[in-house]
């Protein structure tokens, strides 16, 4: 392979399947990059600033299969966050950043106040923001219990993601 596959030269939506395809089974991870593609600023943001790594689906030192190589995965690098904010490699408003904090929480486990993140959030984010969390404590897999403890139907997300436009 003669160049390395970058997230900024990716379609935008390419660029989320692959971030949630690495990411199905770890519910906070799955939340975090619901948030930043349900929120709309970052993943081009993090792409531009190389915070996020790809790579192909495809190895390239095994046999030939035919196909065209696609891209497989994709992973934001959580840790590098603090240092680009710092660095003015990403921007964004105080609401956006306390959605890129409130993600890499929920990914990684980086620490934040969620009092303070949520009291400044508008309506439109605090939504979000507690969608993702109903998503990464899985309440969308949820299912009804009955007295004797048997599991029953499948509930509703405690709250579902809005539409997108």
């Amino acid at each position: 392979m003669l160049f390395q596959p970058r997230a900024r030269d990716l379609d935008p939506d390419e660029l989320q399947i692959a971030l949630l395809r690495a990411a199905v089974g770890d519910y906070g991870t799955e939340a975090a990059i619901l948030l930043l593609t349900n929120a709309g600023h970052w993943l081009p943001e993090l792409a531009a600033a190389d915070l996020i790594t790809v790579d192909y689906d495809d190895d390239p030192t095994g046999p030939p299969t035919g196909q065209a190589a696609g891209i497989g995965w994709a992973a934001i690098t959580w840790t590098d966050l603090d240092p680009a904010i710092r660095d003015g490699r990403i921007v964004g408003s105080a609401g956006q950043l306390r959605l890129l904090r409130a993600a890499a929480s929920l990914a990684e486990g980086l620490p934040v106040a969620l009092g303070d993140l949520a009291a400044g959030l508008d309506r439109d984010n605090l939504r979000l923001l507690l969608a993702a969390i109903a998503h990464a404590g899985g309440s969308h897999e949820h299912r009804a219990t009955s007295p004797d403890g048997h599991l029953g139907e499948p509930l509703p997300p405690l709250l579902t993601w809005p539409a997108r436009d």
